[in-house]
């Protein structure tokens, strides 16, 4: 097995060496956002439906185009990545390399309560050597072909390296404590493993601002007042205890413009990543914080946990029954003794991506909710209604625009940017008072 996996590997390397030499530069974004159009300047005649259509024509034609093929083609991932794992999955188990593992890691040390680490690391540098073909055209190729990606491949593989590494540290330790929880109550195991499940969750977000995101980016606190002051004013004055703004150099590695208020309690940053600062106008970057605001002040996170906690109950009581269904006609043929067998970990992550395929819409309609709360909120607090429809057209490069209402539902996890310039004209109809009133005029 380990010669398998030696051979695929080098064989992937020299592949990916091969498609790196000819492949192509990087599309650079086409939309630069640098006036308010005249359809959508306050007047008396202020139309919410001209004023939408004319940010929505900002995109030349080939940026939309290029928009769509991009996100449509995440659709076809979302397929693959289920059904690519799904095979991997099947071939650690009808192959019994699972239970090899298993095999080694009983060798590496007695203590039971241990071997679940030996294995956690096998079972990780395999299901990466397997699965990083698609790994690499989904997050190299593809990105460098859209004009996401700003990184070499020799830094990205560096990322993917500590990636690597993380997942390794925290699989060993989410199977130590699970397998444990699954030994110490074989009946009610799904209840308890349920409950540290989410315990390591609220652990990860809390502590992933200052020791994760620092692996992959460096931060540092931003000291440029006229975008401090105004998102430090915001912040306070809508209960957010935080006297500093962060930014990440996120352009290291892609285009993209993001920011985001993490972690909780004394872990809690505002975080924006540098392509917003040198991209983003005053007013985009006010709309964007006051967005982010509002997942931290309407509770998002909490709510989220409460809402995973029900969602985790749920699927460990469908894995009780599943790996047991699974166990009793297939399991001596895995040559997997028991459901505190390590052996059995390709089974539960099979039942685990199986789920979350069939679950998608659900999952991506809460957090589209929660994305449209935190929206109204970011429009009422920063008062930016340009500034958020100049902040739809840059996220726009890489989301589709105005999708069907089928297709939002189904794939959508935030607002299409159709829908969120439409929100923020609305808004600006009902408060054309807060802006200077001139008269109609012909588009520039």
């Amino acid at each position: 097995m380990s010669r398998f996996f030696f051979k695929f590997f080098v064989s992937a390397l020299f592949a990916v060496a091969a498609l790196s030499a000819s492949a192509q530069p990087a599309v650079q974004p086409t939309v630069d956002i640098t006036k308010v159009p005249a359809a959508a300047q306050p007047s008396q005649q202020f139309d919410v439906g001209a004023a939408t259509e004319a940010y929505m024509s900002l995109m030349p034609p080939a940026a939309v185009a290029r928009s769509n093929a991009y996100f449509e083609g995440g659709y076809w991932l979302i397929l693959w990545d289920f059904l690519y794992g799904a095979v991997i999955c099947l071939l650690l188990l009808n192959l019994r390399w699972s239970a090899r593992m298993r095999d080694a890691a009983v060798r590496v040390t007695r203590f039971r309560w241990l071997q679940p680490i030996p294995y956690a690391v096998l079972y990780t540098l395999a299901a990466a050597v397997l699965g990083f073909p698609l790994e690499y055209y989904e997050n190299y190729v593809r990105e460098h072909k859209y004009g996401m990606a700003t990184q070499t491949f020799g830094p990205w593989m560096g990322d993917e390296f500590k990636s690597l590494l993380v997942s390794l540290v925290i699989s060993s330790i989410a199977m130590v404590l699970l397998f444990a929880i699954v030994r110490k109550f074989p009946n009610t195991w799904w209840i308890w493993g349920a409950a540290a499940s989410m315990g390591l969750m609220t652990i990860l977000i809390a502590i992933g601002p200052v020791f994760l995101q620092p692996i992959f980016n460096t931060p540092k606190k931003l000291a440029d007042p006229k975008i401090t002051t105004p998102i430090l004013r915001m912040a306070h004055a809508n209960g957010i205890p935080t006297n500093d703004v962060w930014q990440i150099d996120a352009s290291r590695q892609t285009t993209r413009m993001s920011a985001n208020v993490s972690g909780f309690g004394n872990t809690m940053r505002i975080t924006l990543n540098d392509n917003l600062i040198r991209r983003g106008s005053p007013e985009e970057i006010q709309a964007v914080m006051g967005h982010e605001m509002g997942h931290y002040v309407m509770n998002h996170i909490p709510k989220s946990l409460m809402f995973f906690l029900i969602v985790i109950v749920l699927s460990f009581a469908y894995f009780f029954w599943g790996i047991k269904w699974a166990l009793s006609r297939w399991g001596e043929r895995w040559q997997i003794h028991s459901i505190s067998d390590p052996a059995v970990v390709p089974l539960v992550l099979l039942l685990v991506s199986i789920l979350s395929f069939v679950s998608t819409p659900i999952n991506n309609t809460f957090t589209r909710v929660q994305e449209k709360e935190a929206d109204m909120f970011g429009l009422n607090a920063s008062r930016q209604p340009d500034g958020f429809a100049q902040a739809a057209i840059h996220l726009g490069e890489y989301r589709k625009m105005r999708p069907g209402p089928i297709e939002e539902f189904l794939f959508y996890d935030h607002p299409s940017g159709y829908n969120r310039i439409h929100s923020a004209m609305v808004w600006k109809s009902q408060n054309l008072e807060l802006f200077p009133q001139q008269p109609k005029q012909a588009s520039q």
